[in-house]
């Protein structure tokens, strides 16, 4: 089988396509020929080496959290899935359900555990998930860390009520799913961008206010006026650093920021004062659970909710799929077919 390595000294032109053998299910495992896997941008940080640098683990490691595959092979006692069933791959290998606990965050597929990015893969049989039928293969390899990672923020975590206002920051696949699940339940949206036409393209997906952060970067001014002064009820955190005083400025009193990335890095950073002023809740969050994955696919077959993929590679093309995403091209997720 052929499968994506990444090796010391890192960086993303060490990711390359190797040979292996074919591997056996043991006691409790499932081997599942991999069709689809999507990016996120942990995975850039990580084939750079900012997860494993120092860490003391292995210099080799198979990248990759989120995909979608058919079960070819099951080891003995396996019954949560059977041969022939489809399913995705879990984040957290070990986190089927409560709350997080270190050894549960300590499950994650690509790192430490070798991840879905081969054409053949072992997995616990309590670390994938069936999915729903009408989702195409590449649609369901976006599901494992950036939907989940939106269903958990907006449903999960915050105490939300049809018509309260939802930030999105970007168009990335968090913000996109984000979105998607905000407009079908209910809620107000306002989403960012650089580029109107990813603008355009968000209100067509729904969205009920559009901001252009490049040509006005106050965007925390325009949520106050969209929201007659309170202010958001819900704000997607991704930018870190660099977008975290602008979230302070929009949320309303006992509003809550949800905490999922750092792709804007430095900036101001957090105010202290702007926080306890308003009351609001700043919370990190780090995906979800195995039954927090199964609630949100119950509720994507209701709704029928088609994830975005908007641009797909050959698994041997993973170079120019980590390109394309750290330029910003993308809307929604970036996908790799095998």
């Amino acid at each position: 089988m052929r499968a994506l390595e990444v090796t010391a000294p890192w960086g993303g032109d060490q990711i390359r396509v190797v040979e292996k053998p074919d591997p056996t299910p043991g006691p409790g495992q499932v081997l599942v020929r991999m069709k689809a896997v999507s990016l996120n941008y942990r995975d850039m940080l990580m084939i750079n080496g900012s997860y494993s640098r120092g860490s003391g683990q292995a210099a080799t490691i198979t990248p990759f959290s989120d995909g979608c595959g058919i079960v070819e092979a099951i080891g003995p006692g396996v019954t949560r899935v059977a041969v022939g069933d489809r399913i995705a791959t879990l984040f957290f290998q070990s986190w089927q359900s409560g709350r997080p606990t270190v050894e549960k965050l300590s499950s994650s597929l690509g790192f430490p555990i070798p991840g879905a990015g081969s054409e053949l893969q072992l997995f616990s049989q309590e670390g994938v998930s069936k999915v729903p039928a009408y989702l195409s293969d590449q649609q369901v390899a976006t599901l494992p860390c950036a939907a989940l990672t939106a269903w958990r923020g907006l449903f999960e975590d915050a105490r939300l009520e049809p018509g309260d206002t939802v930030v999105l920051q970007g168009t990335g696949g968090v913000s996109i799913f984000g979105l998607q699940f905000a407009h079908a339940a209910g809620y107000r949206t306002f989403i960012t961008s650089s580029s109107d036409e990813k603008l355009a393209r968000a209100k067509a997906l729904g969205a009920d206010h559009l901001h252009n952060y490049k040509t006005d970067p106050e965007w925390g001014k325009a949520v106050r006026a969209a929201t007659g002064g309170v202010g958001a009820d819900f704000i997607m955190e991704v930018g870190g650093g660099g977008t975290i005083h602008q979230s302070l400025r929009a949320i309303r009193i006992n509003g809550h920021i949800a905490v999922i990335g750092v792709v804007a890095g430095a900036g101001e950073g957090l105010n202290p004062g702007a926080l306890i002023g308003n009351s609001a809740r700043l919370q990190g969050l780090s995906v979800g659970s195995r039954e927090m994955f199964e609630a949100m696919c119950r509720a994507l077959e209701l709704h029928r909710i088609a994830p975005v993929v908007d641009k797909v590679f050959s698994f041997t093309e993973v170079s120019a799929a980590f390109a394309a995403m750290a330029a910003g091209e993308h809307f929604g997720k970036i996908v790799l077919t095998f």
